[in-house]
């Protein structure tokens, strides 16, 4: 009995966080995935033709025939024409005649159709006409006549003359619609342009960093990584400002200063402009993957092989890039599942390139077509999918170690290597610092491309008075209203997503419950599948769950706080696992025995073991919930708004002063959130430091009087 009450608060913890990792991942996901399959719209010419079939089969036999007769001769022309459509079709032709005709015309090629019809054919075809004259023209007719016999479900679909069944039908329409046949191209061809840009980009810049051919890494290093922290699409709006038809670059000093180009034909809008705005977007995430690889690659394999006569450029072929063929495997992974569920910079920068995510965007959107948005989903899935497992197939037989301690090369450098290492670094540098010199510069001008003075207008309720900003309309989203929302969200969703990270971490690795293995897959795949799954798969779970609007968080600030949390929540975890791995269970064990309770052990001996990884969790959720935008877009709504939102709304329709302005706010908000984890974390060091000083033996500690 003592060991069941012992484990009781055990189970009930395990239980509870399991419980709520089911609910707010798990279920969402499995939402996306039933969605996908429903087909809900006109029913299918053969089907109709059944349900109808089977209502006048309810009615007696002869009160049947004399509706179809009398409803047969009372057909008008334009009527014959549409039943022996219907009636063809279901008899697998299709009508040879100019539909566009006029009626009468259509009635004399018709009866000419049917002439050349061979006998069977034909008799086929009249035999189906009665009934497809009905289920054109006479359907609603006969569903009052048999309600009180078929029941209201069916009498409704009957009527409507549609229904929701299950099938493939959306997953089909990407080769069947050629609009989403060319999104889908347009997608697959983006991502993989995207991630050879990117993943070369990358890795000649981490190279660069940790083999010396690049000055001041540290620093370089901190440059490339700050688009981390950057609000939504603030590159892509940093680009049409600068190389768009009104661009600084491409209309103000080429076309306007030089003479060069014209603006309006010569831009970075289209493929190109994509490209670029995702390679700068993307760029810090694949860089940590390749930095992580080649800071700990041992630099005396370099030496050894130089040793053997190898030149600097075998080495790099031979030792270097096969050493590092996980991280690229990762790399290339990482950057296509974010091309391919990219919208925001394709809309802003590609309008007139169509790809599968901004086409998921428009059905939820704007004609709330959830379940043809969650099969493009899973369109978005698959082949990056495939592509992770051909690459894993791949190299499965290869090992990819170096023996000992990291130690770096110390290997000259080509200087050729050097030059243009530098050259493509500082090529970088300079777009990220133009980038956000443009959005500062953007912030205060009143009209971008046009009137360069300067205001503080964008800042305040106000606004400045041009365009549709003066009429009134979005004066909602003026000013910094919507960044005082966001930041409200991430004070709520930061700390607690880091506490349950950090409760999760100690279940996984100190309580071990049978289920522990699910609760690490539902933590990590958020990590793994793109944002605007979830985003959508809460508008399915959670509208009216189990029916009761009561339970509805749809138009809430709640559903934003929790889809924020859970779809960032790995980060923390990962972070606490890690340290409670390198943490003696004895101390756990000292405490238990010692008599200290389930909540006791855990705030009083792991908590302080765990602030860093507390922090780091706290921070991500707070820096995701300034900056976020795929997933939370289809959750925002007309009383709970979002800055992120608010942006990419600015700059998709050219009012660049205010997505600027908020963008400024947003990434002080953010640059001060790490400044204070790295203050809170440099305190606790040195505490920790002054604790575990020793004190010299000859002196005694001073005691205050």
């Amino acid at each position: 009995m003592t060991r069941l009450l012992r484990l009781l608060p055990q189970a009930l913890v395990s239980g509870v966080v399991t419980l709520l990792l089911v609910i707010f991942i798990g279920v969402p996901i499995g939402a996306v995935l039933v969605e996908s399959f429903v087909i809900s719209g006109p029913m299918p010419p053969a089907r109709l033709k059944a349900v109808t079939a089977e209502a006048l089969g309810r009615l007696p036999a002869q009160e049947s025939a004399a509706l179809l007769e009398r409803w047969s001769a009372s057909a008008t022309e334009a009527e014959r024409v549409e039943a022996t459509v219907t009636a063809l079709r279901l008899a697998g032709l299709e009508p040879g005649w100019n539909r566009k005709a006029p009626y009468s015309d259509q009635a004399r090629a018709m009866v000419s159709a049917l002439a050349t019809l061979p006998d069977q054919m034909r008799t086929q075809v009249a035999d189906n006409w009665a009934i497809a004259h009905v289920m054109q023209h006479k359907r609603t007719a006969l569903a009052f006549r048999v309600k009180s016999l078929i029941g209201q479900q069916a009498f409704d679909t009957l009527r409507n003359g549609s229904e929701e069944r299950w099938g493939l039908d959306h997953y089909f329409k990407v080769f069947q619609d050629s609009y989403l046949r060319n999104a889908a191209l347009n997608s697959l061809m983006l991502a993989g342009l995207s991630v050879v840009f990117t993943t070369s980009l990358a890795f000649a810049l981490a190279y660069g960093i940790n083999c010396g051919g690049i000055a001041s890494p540290s620093l370089m290093r901190g440059v490339f990584l700050m688009p981390l922290v950057a609000p939504p699409v603030l590159i892509a709006t940093a680009t049409v400002m600068l190389f768009g038809r009104r661009g600084l670059v491409t209309h103000t000093l080429l076309d306007r200063g030089l003479g060069l180009i014209d603006a309006d034909e010569t831009n970075l809008y289209g493929l190109l402009g994509i490209v670029l705005a995702q390679a700068l977007s993307f760029l810090p995430a694949t860089l940590i993957i390749f930095d992580n690889v080649l800071r700990r690659q041992d630099g005396r394999i370099d030496e050894a092989a130089a040793g053997l006569g190898a030149s600097h450029l075998t080495i790099f072929r031979q030792v270097t890039l096969p050493l590092a063929q996980p991280a690229i495997k990762r790399a290339i992974v990482l950057v296509f599942i974010m091309s391919l569920t990219d919208f925001g910079n394709p809309m802003i920068l590609g309008r007139d390139t169509p790809v599968l995510a901004g086409i998921v965007y428009d059905e939820i959107t704007a004609y709330r077509n959830t379940p043809l948005a969650a099969a493009l989903c899973m369109w978005l899935i698959i082949p990056s999918l495939l592509l992770y497992l051909g690459l894993e197939l791949g190299g499965r037989r290869k090992g990819y170690a170096s023996p000992g301690a990291a130690a770096r090369s110390e290997l000259p450098m080509p200087r050729s290597w050097k030059i243009w290492l530098t050259a493509i670094a500082w090529a970088v540098a300079a777009l990220i610092f133009a980038v956000y010199g443009t959005m500062a510069l953007g912030a205060v001008t009143r009209v971008w491309g046009t009137d360069f003075s300067l205001t503080w207008a964008y800042f305040t309720g106000e606004g400045v008075n041009i365009g549709l900003a003066g009429t009134g309309y979005g004066s909602s989203d003026r000013g910094l209203g919507l960044v005082w929302e966001s930041l409200r969200i991430g004070i709520i969703a930061g700390p607690i997503g880091g506490l349950f990270a950090v409760v999760i971490a100690y279940v996984v690795e100190r309580l071990r419950p049978p289920g522990a293995n699910l609760i690490v897959f539902l933590v990590l795949v958020p990590a793994i599948l793109p944002g605007i799954i979830l985003g959508i798969g809460y508008i399915i779970a959670f509208n009216v769950p189990f029916g009761i609007p009561a339970l509805s968080l749809t138009g809430t600030s709640a559903i934003l706080v929790v889809n924020i949390l859970f779809s960032n929540i790995f980060v923390g975890v990962l972070a606490a696992r890690a340290a409670l791995q390198r943490v003696d269970r004895s101390i756990d064990e000292a405490a238990e025995s010692l008599g200290a309770g389930l909540v006791s052990r855990f705030v009083n001996v792991t908590l302080p073991i765990l602030l860093p990884a507390l922090l780091l969790g706290t921070l991500y959720v707070f820096i995701d919930a300034l900056t976020t935008l795929s997933s939370v877009i289809f959750l925002v709504s007309g009383n709970h708004k979002l800055a992120s939102v608010a942006i990419f709304n600015h700059a998709n329709s050219g009012e660049y002063g205010y997505a600027a302005a908020k963008s400024l706010v947003l990434l002080a908000f953010a640059l001060a959130a790490i400044g204070l984890a790295r203050l809170i974390e440099r305190r606790r060091e040195a505490r920790e430091r002054r604790r575990s000083a020793p004190v010299h033996p000859g002196l005694s500690p001073a005691i205050p009087r």
